[in-house]
């Protein structure tokens, strides 16, 4: 089974739990807690050299993520936290249940709120605090509205297809040698499927205009 690269630095070594799964191309260097069912993706970067890193329970932390601090300060991502490929925490703090879109970037001292989406590309300044249930994009961020039930639903829904993935990994992914020509009758991955957000919102208006135009008309 292939090992995560894991560094220890100054006497620290880096805390993986058992039920995580650790990709052998993240690395993972220092002051650095995996808790329990986490995901770490491919190349993702976990420096814990200067400060603490902290992936509370059922967290993901996709390919090409970086996390980082300055000395002394704790860069947390509470139970449930689902942080998006290429993403670059640092020195903040990721509410229980939030998410954070792809290439994002949260900056010291920020506090994304429980429950709450940060956008794809936005960047959270330092110091900047989220309100639960909230989403945030744009560069600077700044909160845009609360989120929807539809939407709230959407990212638990993301988040335990992840934390599935945890499992599937753990289980059955090996390094192996590529085919050389694609087998008949190849087989496709047998699970749930999770919609991006903006199909399941053209479904939701289509749904609405199909409705308006079956209601009768006022007199």
């Amino acid at each position: 089974m292939n090992r995560p690269r894991v560094f220890a630095i100054d006497g620290i070594v880096p805390v993986i739990d058992p039920s995580a799964y650790v990709h052998p191309a993240a690395v993972l260097i220092g002051d650095v807690i995996v808790g329990p069912g986490c995901y770490v993706g491919p190349c993702a970067s976990l420096r814990g050299d200067f400060g603490r890193l902290i992936l509370e329970e059922g967290v993901n932390v996709q390919d090409s993520c970086v996390m980082h601090g300055f000395p002394g300060t704790d860069t947390l991502i509470e139970q449930d936290g689902h942080i998006g490929h290429g993403a670059v925490l640092h020195g903040c703090r990721i509410g229980r249940n939030a998410l954070v879109g792809m290439n994002a970037v949260i900056m010291d001292n920020a506090v994304i709120g429980e429950s709450s989406i940060v956008a794809a590309c936005a960047f959270v300044r330092a110091g900047m605090e989220v309100p639960a249930r909230s989403l945030v994009g744009g560069v600077p961020a700044k909160v845009m509205r609360l989120l929807s039930e539809q939407e709230m639903a959407w990212k638990i829904d993301g988040t335990l297809t992840y934390q599935e993935l945890t499992r599937r990994s753990l289980a059955t992914l090996v390094e192996t040698e590529a085919l050389a020509a694609v087998e008949p009758d190849r087989k496709r991955f047998d699970m749930p499927g999770v919609q991006p957000l903006i199909e399941l919102r053209r479904q939701a208006q289509a749904g609405e205009q199909e409705r308006e135009s079956g209601a009768p008309h006022s007199p």
